[in-house]
């Protein structure tokens, strides 16, 4: 559509009323090709050539900040600016001029014209003038997506796109989680990638589309923020589409195609946001119930409304996030955001809530099935599978530490399985990677005894222990700290240990004998053993 429609042109009917031109009289004729909503201070990395770009103005706090903003609109190939007046009245005259400077068109938004209406009246003149244009396709079936819940619509969405223009595109999270396909199943390994690739481009800040080689194929990333616009630069749920192609080299149709999918999808996100919203709810008020000590009674009813309907018996089980290294504001949040992406597309929704130092998910699923004695189960394999994908942006410079519970069947034993993640989440707390996901099972064993001493003391234990070994090694270029975990891992058999070594049986007793005689302990007996095999797992 051009812009003069919005003023009103004598095409299917008058323009739409609420909207002023205060800039631009002899620009009325630039095409516009798509609508976007944004109040961020450099919204470039979301910006498509020909955008009607709506505002708020939420980015201005000064008369400087025009010029800035404007630069980046006309860099980015925008066809025209549309400034709300509910919030600010009067559109300030340095925007009015940054506006004339740069030849961008800028309209004045009423207060009674909402940016909803707005974008709905250009969103129908752009597909009734391209009725014969690829967009038909999406616009045909944009009510599917808007009514699919949990994104399913998407799947079909992107298959039309498939079979329409022969070209697959894919909609991935930053865990590497696949949201929707409209092509093969992409692996594990390749969704990975792509994540931790977006996640890089986006950090540095590099133009939309990014483009992405592997194993011999092209794919460009592109950002999906809310469907307001907006998109949390720190929030590790961003949501992208993979399309496998170079879409810079695409024609100008197929580049429309592309940002109206962009902002479908962007829509499906919408709306597994506001479901995850309403189950943090439920599950704000299943732990104030617990934290009040009420009667299980009344929790087991409360937890009735999330109860699968199709299922027979429901067990529940917590898992707990923590990120040590943010203001506990941002730690809560984004600890909440890795949880229920983690755990999305399960066969039963978790509820998921911020609180007090992290998050907590309260995850339904079946009873549990015998397991290998320290196997872990079902939920930890997850957590551990989803967000090693993260590993490369987290170590950006934060941890993050998971704790998950056993499963209860009654209501009366919750309190104590959340007191039993939050304990898992300290042992992880205990150990050096930047993602850590300890399960219940591990709490069997000794670590669990080893995250409940204070650090000093542990410390002191394992320097007595082993300081005069890596001494020793340090000034002789020996071995011999590693020559007593092998020793160790072989439950003392001298055969298995000297093999494993690759040395001469007299060699390994030579150096046990150094180990004996700087530590004063005798690895015959039983209960040194125990103390070196404990000083070892605290390294």
């Amino acid at each position: 559509m051009r812009l003069r429609a919005l003023l009103g042109d004598g095409i299917a009917g008058t323009g739409i009323p609420g909207i002023r031109l205060l800039v631009g009289q002899g620009e009325l004729d630039r095409a516009v090709r798509a609508v976007m909503t944004t109040d961020l201070h450099d919204p470039s990395r979301y910006l498509t050539a020909g955008a009607l770009v709506l505002t708020g103005m939420g980015w201005r706090s000064g008369p400087e900040d025009s010029e800035r903003f404007v630069r980046v609109l006309t860099g980015g190939g925008a066809t025209a600016l549309a400034a709300g007046q509910a919030e600010i009245g009067d559109i300030p005259a340095d925007l009015v001029q940054a506006c004339e400077r740069h030849h961008l068109p800028l309209f004045a938004v009423e207060e009674e014209l909402s940016f909803a209406h707005l974008t709905e009246f250009v969103i129908r003149r752009i597909s009734a003038e391209r009725a014969g244009d690829l967009t038909a396709v999406v616009d045909r079936h944009r009510r599917l997506v808007q009514a699919a819940a949990g994104g399913a619509g998407l799947d079909g969405v992107l298959g039309l796109i498939a079979a329409d223009i022969d070209i697959h595109c894919w909609v991935l999270s930053l865990t590497g989680r696949q949201a929707a396909a409209g092509g093969p199943e992409l692996a594990p390994e390749l969704r990975v990638k792509m994540a931790r690739a977006h996640f890089a481009a986006r950090e540095r800040r590099a133009r939309v589309p990014f483009r992405y080689r592997v194993d011999g194929r092209s794919f460009s990333l592109l950002p999906v923020p809310e469907a307001g616009g907006s998109a949390d630069p720190d929030a590790w749920g961003d949501w992208f589409l993979a399309v496998e192609d170079d879409v810079t080299d695409w024609p100008d149709r197929h580049q429309t195609l592309l940002g109206e999918l962009v902002r479908l999808v962007s829509v499906g996100r919408d709306r597994v946001e506001d479901q995850r919203r309403r189950t943090r709810r439920l599950s704000e008020d299943v732990l104030n119930l617990l934290a009040a000590g009420a009667d299980p009674v009344e929790v087991a009813a409360r937890l009735r409304v999330a109860e699968p309907d199709d299922s027979g018996e429901t067990c529940w089980q917590f898992a707990t996030a923590t990120i040590p290294d943010l203001p506990s504001r941002d730690a809560r949040r984004l600890a909440r955001v890795l949880l229920e992406e983690a755990l999305a597309d399960q066969p039963s929704a978790a509820l998921v809530s911020a609180t007090g130092p992290g998050a907590v998910a309260l995850i339904p699923g079946e009873p549990p099935q015998d397991q290998e004695g320290g196997e872990p189960d079902p939920t930890t394999r997850l957590l551990r599978e989803r967000l090693a994908a993260l590993e490369g942006p987290i170590a950006s410079g934060v941890r993050v530490h998971i704790g998950v519970s056993a499963r209860v069947a009654r209501a009366d034993g919750l309190r104590g399985a959340l007191e039993e993640a939050w304990h898992a989440g300290r042992i992880a707390a205990t150990r050096s990677g930047r993602v850590e996901v300890v399960g219940h099972a591990e709490l069997a064993s000794h670590v669990a005894l080893l995250a409940a001493v204070p650090e000093d003391v542990r410390r002191a234990f394992r320097g007595r222990l082993l300081e005069p070994l890596r001494a020793y090694d340090a000034s002789h270029q020996a071995d011999l700290v590693g020559t007593l975990e092998v020793f160790l891992d072989c439950d003392g058999s001298w055969t298995r240990c000297a093999a494993r070594l690759h040395v001469h049986v007299n060699t390994l007793r030579y150096r046990i004998g150094r180990i004996e005689e700087l530590t004063g302990r005798q690895l015959a007996r039983l209960e040194d053993k125990v103390d070196f095999f404990l000083a070892l797992k605290l390294r």
